[in-house]
């Protein structure tokens, strides 16, 4: 049987046969690359996952507020309010996993930055540092700096090879973009690129969307689609063989993220866990993030749309919400774990619905942009395999240090360009300011004290900016900064810190 006679059939089995609606008006050029592209499909699921798509779509939002609970205390450690003692041993025990080439990051950057206004990823957008650098340069010099830390610190050269999960739509202009910036002095065998899974876009009524008269819509499975992809592109094996046993999965937006973070690995490995994440206090009950939390004993995600306002607004003896512990996708798993849940569990993912306008060519073949929602994308989440944990344990950190995510153009009241450089810029601030420098401002006036009260999204911080490459979070600054008064825009790189070393 030729290809298009078997792409033929199995589209009529599923009940998609308007697929080859337009196969007559195609020249050999399109007719080739479309059936190439079918024929990588999963046709034989094709009938079921746009039923599933239907039908999810179509069903009431789902409620959790029955056996809902917080997460134990004792499974629970905190940057803030953990004593100094258990702080320092955790982070010698996350340098020692590092130390040891056991520790790796991953990255999920599958996602375009289309709500940012940009048709490239996420991770080469410019926030309008003084630098000028992109999420992407921040994260590889964060890396560079904690190998440099734990090298001093340990004695010992180590690795901590990045994972960088991509779709369709970002491999190749990453891939390039890596490339035209040196890797930004990584190792180029240390960063495995990879991508996860397409899926067909689905109508209401359960049909597979045509984005043009050859091509199907198609959109990337979700941060949960990692599990797949770790198996179809050998990531497993690739850290079996390089020894990694931990890995730090965290996502592109967050330009406070501490990839490799000491004391979030060894505060997981001295529990014992196979699964962690790391958490922040919720702003207000209302502030739609999920819950990291307890359903019926089981540890998992609780989207904020599946808690009941009250349940939302329950508060604690000292005035604290009671399901404060705010999801940030940024997890810790044991590999022996990660390849539990591809052996046993994937296929057991939840699948969750996004409703998406989807740009389409109509049954005429003229192409249409909706102006609403048209179109059921399924994704899979990167916390719905918190369940299958044999032991979960939860970190929670303070917002202004580790979580500012860029997600909306500026114009958007949150998380915007402005507030992800403000947030940085403070930071970097309160970091100056605590190893004893004074900030000048350009008419050569003392700053004030930063004032935390302040958010990123109100205040205009003073411009200073340090690298990555000479503090990894605030450490080994006051040797080169007490006593000293400083002007704004103040970059402090590698050649300032160098210079002030020697003055």
């Amino acid at each position: 049987m030729f290809p298009l006679e078997r792409v033929q059939r199995s589209l009529e089995r599923a009940g998609q046969t308007h697929v080859l609606r337009f196969w007559p008006e195609l020249d050999e050029r399109d007719r080739a690359r479309f059936l190439q592209e079918l024929t990588q499909l999963d046709l034989g699921g094709l009938g079921g996952h746009c039923e599933r798509a239907a039908a999810a779509a179509a069903a009431p939002p789902a409620s959790h507020d029955r056996g809902v609970e917080p997460l134990p205390p004792q499974l629970v450690g905190s940057s803030r309010r953990s004593d100094a003692e258990s702080l320092g041993s955790w982070e010698e025990e996350g340098l020692l996993q590092i130390s040891e080439n056991r520790v790796g990051v991953l990255l999920l950057a599958g996602g375009q930055g289309t709500r940012l206004g940009v048709q490239y990823p996420k991770g080469m957008y410019d926030v309008g540092l003084p630098s000028g650098k992109t999420l992407y340069q921040i994260q590889a010099e964060r890396i560079r700096k904690i190998q440099q830390l734990v090298d001093v610190k340990r004695g010992s050269k180590c690795t901590v090879p990045w994972y960088i999960m991509t779709s369709e739509f970002t491999l190749a202009p990453t891939e390039k973009f890596f490339q035209e910036n040196d890797h930004f002095g990584l190792e180029p065998s240390n960063i495995v690129m990879f991508e996860q899974r397409m899926i067909p876009a689905v109508t209401f009524d359960g049909k597979v969307i045509l984005q043009g008269k050859g091509k199907v819509a198609m959109a990337p499975d979700g941060n949960g689609g990692l599990y797949q992809a770790l198996v179809d592109n050998k990531v497993l094996e690739d850290m079996r063989r390089r020894g990694v046993e931990y890995l730090h999965v965290y996502c592109v937006d967050n330009i406070l993220v501490k990839m490799a973070d000491p004391v979030f690995i060894g505060f997981c490995v001295s529990k014992g866990a196979d699964c962690g994440a790391k958490v922040v206090e919720k702003a207000f009950p209302a502030e739609p993030v999920g819950v990291v939390c307890r359903v019926q004993g089981v540890s998992q995600v609780v989207e904020y749309s599946e808690i009941q306002p009250e349940t939302a607004e329950l508060r604690g003896p000292a005035g604290e919400l009671v399901y404060s512990a705010g999801n940030i996708c940024n997890h810790f798993f044991t590999r022996a774990f990660l390849q539990d849940v591809a052996e046993k569990f994937e296929g057991q993912l939840k699948q969750h619905v996004a409703l998406k306008k989807v740009p389409f060519v109509d049954a005429q073949g003229n192409q249409v942009k909706p102006d609403k929602p048209n179109g059921i994308k399924l994704e899979k989440f990167v916390f719905d395999v918190f369940p299958f944990s044999r032991n979960f344990v939860a970190f929670e950190v303070a917002r202004e240090e580790e979580f500012s995510p860029l997600k909306n153009a500026d114009g958007a009241a949150t998380d915007n360009p402005t507030t992800a450089r403000n947030s940085l810029l403070t930071q970097h601030r309160r970091w100056a300011e605590a190893a004893g420098a004074e900030l000048l401002d350009q008419h050569g006036n003392v700053l004030p004290p930063a004032d935390d009260s302040v958010s990123a999204a109100d205040s205009r911080p003073a411009q200073c900016e340090i690298s990555p490459l000479v503090s990894y979070f605030g450490e080994g600054l006051e040797p080169l900064l007490r006593g000293r008064t400083l002007p704004t825009p103040l970059i402090l790189d590698e050649k300032l810190a160098k210079d002030l070393q020697t003055q």
